[in-house]
């Protein structure tokens, strides 16, 4: 579809050079291809400049077009003669063409005898003198290029100080239209500050206003001299204002005038004749764009309507006038907007006059179809409408906002008058305080000192327990209310902040009935001039349920710093006993022929004590006894049950009971204990060194371990039940024979159980443990083993063969 114009076929070729050029390869180095690419980037940069050219041109073209039909309407001459009364004008005036169409488009220069033309055809109007100042040609050139791209007066005002800001200084540039009630509307800025142009964005139509007077006397107005000027005008930006110069010059429009522009500069000198003479014809040529941009036509306003809008500038609500405007055949299509109140505001934010001429439809197209459309139509007919309430959101200050509306119309003359009312809002805000109060806790006082008023709501009466046919307290006898030992601190408060306004924040208690409450106080002083303190403001705030839980927080420490005492004391018992009754050798032991080490380490949770023993004796025979065993739980209970399990089973092996019976009669000393509850898990083991022999038996417990000739293999375990779990259960014991350098671990749980895994993934980390640490050291083999917290204790029996040349 490009195909059709210059521009299309440039675009088109543009494209086919970048495929050209993206689709090939080239080699890592060739010379041929580099050039050819440099040739391609010159055809590349050649077409782009074309195109710019030619966007120019046609840019160009539009504004002669326009300004050629500006001519023949105002002389009725031929499309050729005007095309040459403007080339003509253009070059006896040292002006580019564009500069004179825009010139044309503006109406800004008398008509005067130009080149003969035939007769039929009205001359085209002269130029003016030529502009002369350095620089001045140049500068309005870019300017009238400039303007063939803007579209709105702001973009206007942005490119006229881009441009004047260079050679003339410039650092701010305003535009200003006059409304219909005789004031100004900011119409476009920039280099303002947005806060500094929305505060003077209306201006009324007072004395003292430079854009104003330009407007009214079609005269520039210079402003050159501040401290003289200051007194004079209402300068914009005053009594910080950054400009110290200015320039206000109205565009004229051939009937009059209507708007001015402003250009301001911090540099605080004259402008020079040649400046002057570049800022008028500057806005001669703005004042020719914006008449192609087009400005709002003013709507006429009725002698009716302006009465009305008398009345409606006194009203506090959202009122407005609308004037049916209706088709050929008399239906209503829309209405107009002719007097409006200033709290009325639409869809677009324009608010009160502003949207004066206006359409209905523009300011609330949500209205068209709807029930409200027909209410209009009958009150038109006479009968006064009032519709149902409704929910509407608007955005305050960034935060949307919901509120109830409903809306009332009746006919005024041949208009509506229509009045948009807001619901409870008062009442709304009454109880969303109160509501806060309440969830809060809180309630607002007020104080006057001058005319001792005091203001309480009623949640403060509630918070103080006080009824509020009782009145409020003057701000001097609040301490009154509060326990005795609160009311020095509170009274020495509020002392300060009446004397030096020093902000009072107290705690304090009060006693309501048999309660005592826990409350706060906040309040600060407004001063007078003189530093006197007039009014306290503030809030009393219930704090019971916080104190409340702040206590039992206390009492919930307390209660566990107790109980860590206990368990403190229960542990260092549970150690004395265990160190007592289960002394450990510091060093490894020698045992019928056997070396045997010891380790039994601790839980590091909870009272670390548990209930792991071990024994390793020689019995009365020459035979060695060793046992290994595990009571559940911790603490001083489990130790003393370790303990008669210990020295049982010991006594009963050593007068000549077997393992199993042994087993047996544990179980039964179990059952019977003061703890008939508890269980237990043990092994024992009797060696006889005549002939190696070991003969074993278990009751719920882990298997030993043999390591034999860097092999390690679990024992296979006879039957047995662990003790305390049945009041007759079956103990087996199987023997083997200890070869010289077997090693043989008797172990409790703790060595190899770890949460959340299964208890023959532990084992066979032992065996592997066994394997690869130092074969001599049982620290090695734990350190491998326990190198997380440890859950439970550890007792390990480590039974070692010598070899024959250690004997």
């Amino acid at each position: 579809m490009l195909h059709g114009s210059p521009t299309g076929v440039i675009v088109g070729a543009v494209l086919c050079d970048a495929r050209s050029v993206t689709s090939e390869h080239a080699p890592a180095v060739d010379t041929g291809a580099v050039a050819e690419l440099a040739a391609l980037a010159k055809v590349v940069s050649r077409q782009r400049a074309e195109l710019d050219r030619l966007r120019d041109s046609v840019a160009t073209s539009a504004v002669l077009e326009r300004a050629k039909g500006a001519l023949m309407a105002t002389t009725g001459c031929s499309p050729d003669a005007a095309h040459e009364a403007l080339v003509q004008r253009a070059e006896v005036g040292h002006r580019t063409l564009l500069e004179e169409c825009w010139l044309t488009l503006g109406a800004l220069v008398p008509p005067l005898p130009t080149t003969p033309v035939p007769a039929a055809e009205p001359t085209a109007p002269a130029p003016q003198e030529p502009l002369t100042g350095p620089g001045t040609a140049e500068t309005l050139g870019r300017i009238g290029k400039a303007l063939v791209y803007v579209r709105s007066p702001q973009e206007l005002v942005a490119a006229l100080l881009e441009h004047l800001a260079p050679g003339l200084g410039a650092d701010a540039v305003l535009l200003y239209r006059r409304l219909p009630t005789h004031g100004l509307e900011l119409a476009a800025h920039a280099g303002v500050d947005p806060a500094l142009a929305e505060l003077w964005h209306q201006v009324p139509p007072v004395s003292g206003i430079a854009p104003l007077e330009a407007i009214k006397t079609g005269e520039p107005v210079w402003l050159e001299h501040f401290t003289k000027d200051r007194e004079e005008f209402h300068l914009i930006g005053e009594p910080h204002a950054p400009w110290r110069s200015r320039a206000w010059l109205p565009l004229t429009d051939g009937g009059g005038t209507g708007t001015a522009i402003g250009v301001l500069r911090a540099r605080d000198a004259v402008f020079e004749p040649t400046e002057r003479e570049l800022l008028l014809a500057a806005v001669r040529l703005c004042a020719g764009r914006l008449t192609a941009l087009g400005t709002p036509s003013e709507p006429p306003v009725p002698a009716f309507s302006r009465t009305v809008q008398t009345v409606l500038d006194a009203l506090p609500g959202a009122v407005v006038l609308l004037t049916p405007l209706r088709s050929a055949t008399g239906e209503v299509e829309d209405y107009r907007i002719d007097a409006a109140a200033p709290n009325a505001v639409d869809i677009l934010g324009r608010s009160g006059r502003e949207m004066i001429g206006a359409h209905i439809l523009e300011s609330y197209p949500s209205v068209a179809g709807e029930s409200l459309w027909q209410g209009y139509l009958k009150a038109l007919g006479g009968e006064p409408y009032e519709g149902e309430p409704f929910v509407y959101e608007e955005i305050v200050a960034g935060v949307p906002l919901t509120a109830t509306y409903s809306v009332r119309a009746a006919r005024l003359g041949d208009g509506l008058l229509v009045t948009w009312l807001r619901h409870d809002t008062e009442e709304r805000q009454e109880q969303r305080l109160a509501d806060m109060q309440r969830l809060g806790n809180l309630g607002w006082a007020n104080w006057n000192l001058v005319t001792r008023q005091v203001t309480w709501s009623s949640q403060v009466y509630t918070i103080l327990g006080r009824d509020p046919g009782r009145g409020a307290v003057p701000l001097d006898l609040l301490p009154d209310l509060v326990l005795p030992e609160d009311a020095h601190a509170l009274a020495r408060a509020v002392s300060a902040l009446t004397r030096s306004g020093a902000r009072l924040d107290v705690p304090f208690r009060i006693r309501t009935g048999n309660a005592v409450r826990h409350l706060r106080a906040v309040a600060e002083a407004v001063t007078s001039p003189d530093g006197t303190v007039v009014e306290v403001h503030g809030f009393v705030q219930d704090l019971t349920a916080q104190r409340s839980a702040e206590l039992a927080l206390v009492d919930s420490e307390r209660a566990i710093l107790v109980q860590r005492g206990v368990l403190d004391a229960e542990r260092a018992l549970a150690m004395r006993l265990q160190h007592a009754l289960l002394p450990l050798p510091s060093k490894p032991v020698r045992l019928c022929g056997l070396r045997v080490e010891v380790a039994y380490l601790p839980a590091q949770a909870g009272v670390h004590v548990g209930g792991d023993w071990f024994s390793a004796v020689e019995l009365p025979d020459d035979a060695a006894l060793f046992v290994v065993g595990d009571v559940a739980g911790h603490g001083v209970d489990a130790v003393a049950t370790m303990a008669q399990l210990r020295f049982t089973a010991k006594g009963m092996v050593s007068t000549g009971s077997s393992l199993t019976g042994a087993l047996a009669r544990l179980n039964f000393l179990l059952l019977h204990s003061r703890d008939s509850q508890s269980t237990a898990t043990v092994v024992l083991a009797r060696y006889e060194p005549a002939d190696r022999r070991l003969v074993w038996a278990q009751a719920g417990h882990l298997p030993p371990l043999l390591v034999r000739g860097g092999e390690v293999r679990r024992l296979d375990r006879p039957n047995g039940m662990l003790l305390g779990a049945c009041a007759e259960p079956f103990y087996d014991s199987a023997e083997f024979r200890l070869e010289p350098g077997d090693r043989l671990l008797m172990y409790t749980d703790g060595l190899v159980e770890r949460p959340g895994e299964d208890i023959d993934a532990g084992l066979n980390r032992l065996a592997e443990a066994i394997r690869t640490a130092a074969p001599d050291s049982l620290s090695a083999l734990l350190a491998e083993m326990l190198q997380e917290e440890r859950r439970d204790d550890v007792c390990v029996l480590d039974i070692r063969v010598p070899l024959e040349d250690e004997e």
